[in-house]
């Protein structure tokens, strides 16, 4: 039986410090049992000697400093994992929401997980199949990556998620492939939009989502997201399964870390963040990956709604930094009736080149590539010039170029959300647009390529 303490000085906000304490460690969990039997929850945050400061998980209201009972249970936080778990809702701290039963563990597992040593990482390499022109086509997802989506308040980065989650896929295998999905202090409202979205589709079978409301506790926003990436390690290194992993909204997350800080009275760093939240976003990102001698993998896609649609921000700042590249989604073309909005030439994904080709996607897929980037931005410059100087003052191939700029929004980027396109799909609509340019233009595709598919 753990020993119990009454030895409660002082409650400031979300934060309790708790006296001559002997053997308590830092992230321990406890248990503070107030006068009328009521249990609440609570984490050490830090130990100085026999003194512990301790984070609620609940409010500190109600709480009698000489009556109260705090009690520390010797394990840090930790979710009972098994298989079960697919097509089941739980909140952020890994408890059933969804009125189903209880989970039954095969093994109840440390949510910080246990660092990948770089050295038994696999390299990723294999395609993975969103179905979104956008990214298949110029921003290849591949197996293992992290591959972040900055979005801006007010964009539908919501429904970008829900259409991933649903359509991703392996090629050519029947292997396992579930999705784990963390929403992190979002509106009710929201939540409900993600569960029922999986639910009318059949999805919700191979998912299994968490979901952390923006009225839970700060504490608990930190929790949720090493609660998901704790099942998707599981799923795929114990149960050989590829785990696609979505955490919606990282700048909550971010701010819940802010929270706790100034709490803490830590010294802020930069716009008031902690100084230490690059090596904390790092603990979550690098848990994605494939490993040697594991059939399964995590492939992560981070969503973050950059503050003032500034990509300079500290959040998608460091996020950039960890992860291999990110998906842009532009207001200019939301407000165009773009669907999904995705600005694809900032946009980036540093391992296209790894999962495309011969075998993996289609051979011409790196040539049409690279002449839809260079056709896409040469007619985005010409539409600028059109507006300033007048379609009189552009050259015939630069009207050209303007016109399939225009078309090449319409039909290759705006798609819809339920609209699930194979790659064979979006490579044909790629060629169709080239079509739109003289053959001489396109430098940058291989002879062989131009004529088997060009104008056809």
């Amino acid at each position: 039986m753990p020993k119990e303490y009454r030895t409660i000085k002082e409650v400031a906000g979300p934060l309790m410090l708790v006296e001559g304490v002997s053997g308590v460690t830092y992230d321990e969990l406890g248990e503070i049992e107030l006068v009328d039997g009521e249990v609440r929850r609570c984490k050490v945050l830090e130990v100085n000697g026999s003194n512990a400061l301790v984070q609620l998980f609940d409010a500190s209201t109600g709480i009698n400093l000489s009556n109260s009972k705090v009690r520390f249970l010797g394990r840090s936080m930790e979710l009972g994992v098994s298989e079960d778990m697919l097509g089941r809702v739980f909140n952020g701290l890994g408890t059933p929401i969804d009125d189903g039963p209880e989970i039954l563990p095969e093994k109840r597992l440390n949510i910080n997980g246990v660092a990948m040593n770089p050295a038994a990482r696999l390299y990723p390499e294999e395609f993975i199949q969103t179905g979104v022109s956008a990214i298949d086509g110029l921003n290849t997802l591949v197996r293992g990556q992290k591959l972040p989506i900055f979005s801006a308040s007010g964009l539908p980065h919501a429904n970008l998620a829900a259409q991933i989650a649903r359509q991703a896929k392996v090629r050519g295998t029947d292997e396992n492939f579930a999705v784990v999905f963390a929403a992190i202090g979002i509106t009710f409202e929201e939540a409900n939009f993600f569960v029922e979205s999986f639910r009318e589709t059949g999805a919700l079978d191979r998912t299994v989502l968490f979901t952390n409301l923006a009225n839970d506790p700060a504490i608990e926003r930190i929790a949720t997201p090493r609660m998901a990436l704790t099942c998707a390690e599981y799923l795929a290194f114990e149960k050989d399964m590829h785990v696609l992993v979505i955490l919606t909204d990282i700048t909550n997350y971010a701010d819940a870390l802010r929270e706790v800080s100034a709490a803490r009275k830590e010294v802020p760093g930069r716009r008031g963040y902690p100084g230490y939240m690059y090596t904390d976003l790092a603990t979550l990102y690098e848990r994605a990956g494939r490993q040697i001698g594991k059939a399964g993998s995590i492939t992560m896609i981070p969503i973050l709604t950059m503050p003032e649609d500034d990509k300079t921000h500290p959040i998608p700042d460091l996020t950039g930094y960890i992860t291999e590249g990110q998906i842009i989604l532009s207001r200019e073309l939301y407000r165009k009736g773009i669907r999904p909005p995705i600005d694809v030439l900032p946009s980036l994904s540093r391992l296209k080149d790894k999962g495309i080709g011969e075998g993996k996607t289609r051979d011409d897929h790196s040539n049409t590539m690279n002449q839809l980037f260079a056709a896409y931005a040469r007619g985005k410059d010409a539409k600028e010039l059109m507006v300033i100087l007048g379609e009189a003052a552009l050259t015939e191939i630069d009207l050209i170029y303007a016109k399939f700029a225009e078309a090449f929004e319409q039909e290759y980027v705006s798609q819809g959300y339920d609209n699930d396109r194979s790659i064979e799909e979006t490579l044909e609509i790629g060629w169709k647009l080239l079509s739109i340019l003289p053959r001489s233009e396109l430098k940058r595709i291989d002879d062989k390529f131009l004529d088997k598919y060009y104008g056809k």
